[in-house]
């Protein structure tokens, strides 16, 4: 019973002291007085006083007092009274003072708290901690080589994405075709020759003949027409790989800056980690904790290195894919120049699902694919009307005439013809082209349906994420500082605990890594909606007639990325 109540007015007046009552140290005189030799009396004002005089001294983390008494000490302890005193002091840390103590600091001023804590830190038991807070673009202030910024990266991925050149490739050779459908027929040369045999006909008839058709009805131009439509057909896949190529470069652009921020904020957790295992192995030195607290600490540092490790494998990665869209795989590995926060985009989903309608590529080829097939049923309909079959030559007539009894001579020879279109009218084949132009119009309709449906899982994360980033922004985030703040301004006043501050600044750095994530979403769905859809930047693009669907399912922004789970 004595020890308890002597434990608790060691409390009680660890605490006083600590806030400099003068009540507290008249009244605890009298008990030091009787505990202490007289010889070495030493009242707590003149301690205090003699404390703030001496030089500061700020140990790097909270360690328990030297084995010999030092002169800033209150009273010389008797042995194996020291850790008892560390003891309690660490529990008065963590107790609510006293009324009239509250009330005491309630009256103070906000300015004199600052020198109060600069008195503390004076009194060479607590390390001096200033406040710092999470902030983006750390590795954009020291980078180990040059900057890139995405302008840079999407000129590069311009004049090098092989899949653009292929586009171009694709225009040159529809119009090409388109070219070659309008050309009229060769005309046709050969060896005729009739009744070749000797005797009184001298060789019969031989000569040469040349023929030629001729197109009629338009049907040249209608084939050009067709071949024009596939022209556009091939200029929108143009377009529309610009767009992927694009879109892919930023997409990973952004996903490589979240990294970099993911990465800093995971070293500032490790730092953390580290700082919880040397205050551990302190306070075992002293008695205040044990081996499990110990080997606790040195779990979680090691799970923080692990995550480190993670992030820095992460970034390589979405480096090398960076790399790989932009068509320059052997690029080195650089730091990206930019801001998740700066200019967030702000979607309409109205707005959204109308550019989409209007704007697609996938609905402009759906369009495109109707004309082309209208084109198709206005040839077939020509195609009944017969062309012009025209045949002519000379011919060398070596029979002797009757009346002359020389040989005939020089003689020449002539045909026109059409074909008739009695059985076969083409009627099968006009049916086709209008069953296709009903095909291609309900296609153009899916087309804008599979856009708008597709668009509601991407405005669904999108949305989702700005929630959680704006929530994070304005809620959460300023919260945690708050309180990690107020923490440091306890610890300053040897109310809280080191330990207890390094949990409220990580707490606060794990809230910006989760903010970090909520603002790579955001950017991750915004690009994709803003970009029509179209993330795929290394698919080649199709060929006109070779796929008559024009929504692929490549055209669709791939599902996110598995990423390795992190402890």
């Amino acid at each position: 019973m004595n020890y308890k109540m002597r434990k608790a007015a060691w409390m009680v007046f660890a605490a006083l002291v600590l806030l400099g009552s003068p009540a507290a140290v008249a009244q605890e005189q009298p008990k030091q007085s009787q505990q202490a030799p007289a010889k070495e009396k030493k009242s707590p004002r003149k301690t205090s006083q003699k404390k703030s005089a001496k030089g500061q001294t700020k140990p790097v983390q909270p360690a328990a007092p030297a084995k010999g008494q030092s002169e800033s000490q209150p009273a010389p302890m008797k042995p194996g009274e020291t850790e008892q005193q560390m003891k309690m002091e660490h529990i008065g840390h963590e107790q609510q003072p006293k009324p009239d103590t509250q009330k005491q600091q309630g009256e103070q001023r906000p300015t004199e708290q600052e020198p109060q804590m600069e008195h503390m830190q004076h009194m060479g038991r607590i390390p001096l901690v200033k406040p710092e807070f999470p902030r983006m673009g750390k590795s954009q202030e020291n980078p180990s080589g040059r900057l890139i910024r995405l302008e840079e990266l999407e000129q590069m991925a311009l004049a090098s994405n092989p899949t653009l050149l292929q586009a171009d490739a694709e225009i040159r050779t529809t119009k090409a075709r388109q070219l070659q459908s309008g050309l009229y027929p060769n005309p046709r040369v050969g060896y005729s020759g009739e009744e070749i045999r000797g005797g009184s006909f001298g060789g019969g008839q031989q000569g040469f003949f040349v023929s030629q058709t001729f197109v009629t009805a338009g049907k040249l131009g209608l084939n050009r027409k067709i071949l024009g439509h596939e022209v556009r057909i091939s200029e929108i896949e143009a377009e529309e790989q610009r767009l992927r190529v694009t879109n892919a470069v930023r997409l990973a652009y952004y996903r490589v800056l979240a990294a970099q921020e993911k990465l800093d904020t995971k070293k500032d957790l490790l730092r953390i980690a580290e700082d919880m295992v040397k205050t551990a192995r302190q306070l075992q030195n002293i008695g205040q904790a044990d081996d499990t607290e110990v080997l606790q600490a040195e779990v979680e540092q090691q799970q923080e290195e692990m995550a480190v490790a993670m992030r820095e494998n992460t970034l390589r990665q979405d480096w090398r894919s960076l790399t790989a869209v932009i068509g320059k795989p052997d690029l080195e590995m650089r730091t990206v120049v930019g801001n998740l926060e700066k200019d967030l985009p702000s979607l309409d989903d109205q707005e959204v699902l109308q550019a989409l309608v209007r704007q697609s590529p996938a609905v402009r080829i759906a369009g495109a694919v109707v004309d082309r097939a209208q084109a198709v049923l206005a040839r077939e309909r020509r195609e009944p009307i017969p062309d012009i079959e025209v045949r002519g030559g000379l011919q060398q007539n070596r029979e002797l005439s009757e009346i002359t009894g020389r040989p005939v001579g020089l003689q020449g020879f002539a045909e026109v013809g059409v074909q008739l279109y009695v059985f076969n009218r083409n009627q099968g084949n006009i049916q086709a082209a209008r069953f296709q132009i009903e095909r291609a119009q309900q296609e153009e309709q899916r087309v804008e349906l599979v856009l708008r449906e597709r668009a509601t899982g991407f405005l669904d994360m999108y949305h989702n994420s700005g929630i959680m980033a704006e929530r994070y922004r304005t809620q959460l985030l300023p919260r945690a500082q708050k309180a990690y703040e107020l923490i440091v301004q306890k610890y300053g006043l040897m109310l809280a605990s080191y330990p207890q501050v390094l949990t409220v600044q990580r707490t606060l750095l794990q809230l910006q890594t989760d903010y970090i994530a909520a603002l790579e979403g955001l950017w991750m769905n915004a690009i994709t909606l803003q970009g029509l859809l179209l993330t795929d930047g290394l698919e080649a693009p199709a060929r006109p007639g070779e796929i008559n669907m024009p929504v692929r399912e490549i055209n669709v922004p791939m599902a996110p990325r598995m990423r390795s789970q992190e402890p």
